[in-house]
């Protein structure tokens, strides 16, 4: 009898750190984020990126967890969206302001030395529009509660993966020529603007994941995995943020000619 309660005391135990599971990966996505605003602030803009590229892997392996392990809560949503607003929110934020910097003052100083006119702090604080679009973004998906096969609007770890493909280009030799075309503060702002307004877009944009593999229900998915794999092999580091924009002008064109997800 004791042997029993003593293994029904064990297979609760056990139930409950597998249900804590999907929560560890979550962590570890607020935890790289958290790393990446470290390295983007000292201008380290590839480990940065690097960073926010593992918490979108981990954003990705924590639903896949929680559905493998049936482990859902509302704290792990909770937590899921606190870890996405500061690792594709916050960090891309501190990416744009030091590619601000760098494109306003040629140089990344800390935060209390720069020596900038009033223009150039409103200019440096617009990267703070990512954090907070991105927070009601997240705000809305939160509280919408309809069934909804898509997503309205851009979500947020497509914006984290934006801006680490603008802080790996930046370090990149490749094409080196074009990126004072590209790195502008004109060209930033607008950038930190447009991706902001993306987030919060009632706009519907279709969810990565399938139903089913019928090319008649996921014809849109496979046109976009074809282009952004032709982009991939023509473009390499570079193509990510391509991938990003392609994603954006598809639905944009899906959204026109009323195509239903």
């Amino acid at each position: 009898m004791a042997g029993k309660r003593l293994s029904q005391k064990f297979s609760t135990a056990l139930k409950k750190i597998i249900s804590q599971i999907p929560n560890f990966i979550t962590s570890l996505n607020l935890v790289s984020g958290s790393v990446a605003i470290f390295f983007a602030i000292d201008g380290h803009l590839v480990w940065a990126a690097i960073f926010i590229c593992a918490a979108a892997l981990f954003d990705f392996l924590d639903g896949f967890a929680a559905r493998a392990l049936k482990a859902y809560s509302e704290i792990g949503k909770e937590l899921d969206s606190l870890a996405d607003v500061v690792s594709f929110g916050v960090a891309p934020g501190a990416i744009l302001f030091t590619l601000l910097e760098f494109s306003l003052f040629g140089k990344n100083d800390p935060v209390h030395e720069i020596s900038g006119k009033w223009f150039d702090w409103m200019i440096l604080f617009s990267a703070f529009l990512l954090p907070v679009f991105g927070a009601i973004r997240l705000a809305r998906f939160n509280t919408n509660t309809a069934s909804e096969n898509f997503f309205r609007g851009l979500p947020i770890p497509a914006n984290g993966l934006f801006w680490a493909a603008m802080g790996l280009m930046l370090q990149s030799p490749k094409y080196a020529e074009m990126l004072p075309l590209v790195y502008t503060t004109k060209n930033l702002v607008i950038l930190g603007i447009f991706m902001s307004g993306m987030m919060v877009l009632t706009m519907p944009m279709f969810s990565m994941k399938p139903k089913s593999l019928k090319f008649a229900e996921n014809w849109y998915r496979y046109l976009f995995f074809g282009l952004s794999a032709l982009l991939m092999v023509v473009f390499n580091l570079y193509s990510l943020a391509l991938v990003v924009f392609l994603y954006i002008i598809l639905n944009a064109i899906f959204y026109l000619l009323k195509v239903k997800f």
